[in-house]
Order: C-alpha cells, then sequence, then structure tokens
C-alpha cells in the first residue's frame, strides 16, 4: 500500500478528538487509508450495513477501536447517535473515523450534531510526493487518482471520463445538485474550457441559459464535491486597480484533461491551455502538500488591472509567500524581474518563481525552483 502523506496527521487528530472526519472526493483513497487503521468498518451506503452497524452498536462502542463509518453522510441518522455515544465518555478520544465525499452535506450533519466533538481533515487524490518512483509529468498527464491510470495501466482517460460520468447522472443529484445531468455535463466543461482564468459567472451562464447566480451556486457545490478549487484575489491596499473576481482550476489534472480531450503525453504541451493546465496542477499540488503535512492555507492569487501578477499568494506562519509558476525549462530574468515587481506590491517576503529546472536556487527569501524543490525549500519552512 502507498503510504499516504496525511496518515501521521490522521493519528494526531484521532489522538485529539472522539471523531475525526476524512473527507474527499470519492475514489481518492479515504477507504484504502481508513482500513489500514482499523479493521472495524461499515459503508453506510449499504443497507446491509446499517443493519450490522445498528444490531452490534452497544457492543462496539463498549470496545477500545476505533469505527470508520464509510460515506457517512449517507445517513443522517447516525449523528444524534454519535453525539449521544461521544456525550456519554467525552474523556475518550479516537473513538470514530467519519469518511464523506462531500464537505457540504457532512459539515451540515457535523454542525447540528457533532460540532465541538470532531475533528475535519481533507484527502486529495494521490500526490506527486507520495509516488517517488513516478516521474512528475506522468502524475500532471493522469491525476492523482488511485485507479486513473497514474499507478500504471491504459486506463487514462477513459476512467475519468466514467468517472464523471457517474459524477453527473448518479452522485451529484443524490447529494442534493439541482441541475439536471445535461446541464452538469456542459458546465463541467465549461469550466474546463475557462480553467485559470478569471471567472465570470455571466458569461458562463448565458451559454447555459442560466443566471449568473445559479451558475455561482453550481459551482459552490461543484467545489464541494472537490471537483473545483477557487482562489480569490489577494487585494492589499494599493493605489493600482486590481482584478477581484476569483479564478477557477480544476482539482484534478487528470480530470481536466479528461475534458478537454486529451488521449496521451504526445499531445499535452501541443495544447493552447497547457500552460494553465501546469499552473493549475502546482498549486494543487502545493496546497494538498501543506494541508497533508497539517499546515493547511487559503490560497489566493494576485493580478493588477496592467499586468502585474502572482499565481499563488498564501501566508504560512509569519511569512507571506508569493509563488509564479512557468512551463519553461529555462525562465527569463525578465520573467523573475516583473515576478518580483508584483511581490514587491503584496509585501511578499518569500518568493519563488517554479519552472523545469534541474536546479533549485533560493537564498531563504526568494529564487527559482522546480515543483520538488519547491516543496522541499517548503518543508524546510515548516520543520
Amino acid at each position: 500500500m502507498i503510504e499516504r502523506l496525511i496518515t501521521d496527521l490522521v493519528r494526531s487528530r484521532l489522538a485529539d478528538y472522539p471523531a475525526v472526519g476524512l473527507v474527499g472526493p470519492r475514489q481518492a483513497g479515504k477507504t484504502t487509508l481508513a482500513r489500514s487503521l482499523s479493521a472495524v468498518y461499515f459503508d453506510l451506503e449499504q443497507p446491509s450495513e446499517r443493519l450490522r452497524l445498528d444490531v452490534q452498536w452497544d457492543a462496539l462502542i463498549a470496545q477500545r477501536k476505533v469505527i470508520v463509518l464509510d460515506e457517512a453522510q449517507a445517513w443522517p441518522e447516525m449523528f444524534p447517535r454519535l453525539r449521544g455515544a461521544i456525550d456519554a465518555d467525552r474523556k475518550r478520544v479516537g473513538r470514530f473515523l467519519l469518511l464523506g465525499s462531500v464537505s457540504p452535506v457532512l459539515m451540515q450533519q457535523v454542525s447540528e450534531s457533532l460540532a465541538g466533538r470532531l475533528g475535519m481533515i481533507e484527502l486529495a487524490p494521490l500526490l506527486g510526493a507520495e509516488l517517488p518512483k513516478i516521474p512528475w509529468a506522468e502524475r500532471w498527464l493522469r491525476g492523482g487518482f488511485p485507479d486513473g491510470g497514474v499507478l500504471g495501466g491504459g486506463r487514462f482517460p477513459q476512467w475519468q471520463t466514467d468517472y464523471l460520468t457517474v459524477l453527473t447522472q448518479r452522485d451529484l443529484p443524490v447529494w442534493g445538485l439541482p441541475a439536471k445531468p445535461a446541464v452538469t455535463d456542459r458546465l463541467l466543461r465549461m469550466t474546463a474550457a475557462v480553467h485559470g482564468q478569471i471567472w465570470n459567472a455571466s458569461q458562463v451562464g448565458q451559454s447555459l441559459g442560466l443566471t449568473y447566480h445559479t451558475v455561482n451556486s453550481y459551482v459552490d457545490f461543484l467545489e464541494g464535491a472537490f471537483l473545483l478549487r477557487r482562489l480569490p484575489p489577494w487585494l492589499p491596499n494599493l493605489g493600482k486597480r486590481l482584478v477581484r473576481s476569483p479564478r477557477v482550476y480544476w482539482r484534478d489534472s487528470g480530470l481536466l484533461h479528461a475534458l478537454l480531450g486529451l488521449r496521451d503525453a504526445g499531445e499535452l504541451l501541443h495544447q493552447p491551455w497547457v500552460g494553465a493546465s501546469w499552473e493549475g496542477f502546482v498549486i494543487g499540488q502545493v496546497v494538498e502538500w501543506l494541508t497533508a503535512r497539517g499546515r493547511p492555507v487559503e490560497p489566493h492569487y494576485f493580478r493588477t488591472s496592467d499586468g502585474y501578477e502572482v499565481d499563488l499568494v498564501f501566508k504560512l506562519g509569519r511569512h507571506l509567500w508569493a509563488v509564479e509558476v512557468k512551463l519553461t525549462s529555462s525562465p527569463a530574468q525578465a520573467d523573475f524581474a516583473r515576478f518580483s515587481a508584483a511581490a514587491d506590491m503584496i509585501e511578499a517576503d518569500r518568493r519563488v518563481l517554479v519552472a523545469q529546472v534541474s536546479e533549485t536556487v533560493f537564498n531563504g527569501k526568494s529564487g527559482v525552483a522546480s515543483l520538488p524543490g519547491l516543496l522541499a525549500v517548503l518543508a524546510e519552512a515548516i520543520g
């Protein structure tokens, strides 16, 4: 089994909380990770498993093993029972590990029943840092889902296409997305087409025959289902006019590439959107790697109306980090100079230009790095 970076964080939270919620997209590896921590497992989407849990409940809560409840949002009636068991012995920790595929539904149940009793963790699909024997280019091409081809085999991009079909036709409607599957499919393709761009809900809404309010509500849902990531703008108090709309990225590069019709690695570098794809991949790897290390950040971007920009801005401890992403093996001095000027505007005291370089050069405050080189710099920064 692949060792997930987040495993130590899950164990740490189980040592601190009566219950821990592990959320993330379907097929990201939540069940595999949970079953490596405990053999007491129930899939709450299955009626037979619900019955088995109900019959064994009193004996289960009396024992000292972690009880894993998969797809917890599928049986909301369980949450008051969990609250009762936890409140009957508030000093006991590490009792329940709840797995969920959609954060809005699960968080609603948590807010109503388990507030203050549960620690929440988000698990992404496999990260490049978790696959040291697989080239980063392969991870970028196929995405991180374990069954999606990144571990070998010829399942890309058919697996991704089938995955999105099931989500569109079955899971998203069941979870509460009010759009018809055909509308959802079109919306997914349109968000893929504007991946990494400034979000314009009115423009997308016109194409779909929907109001921008409706489009934004659908995107909220897709973000909560771990498909999309919106980066809000970083808005310092400057004299310059700033771009104030968010950017939208697909969280998994394999799903993005399947939606955009990519078939193999030879096609990737010839696509007009390849730079935006690489940018989104780097942003996701950085944000999700920090989350797995127990240092989640709130990612932003920065852009002025006259074109000065930083692709990724985040606070880490007392430092403000600025990261610019370039799909080149030889970034020009002018690239770094313009990036540095934008970083000066937001007073970023840590700045890195990420490119396809073979050697990372970082002086403690600024430099040029490969993606794994940036992760090494961040690892040193967080200790």
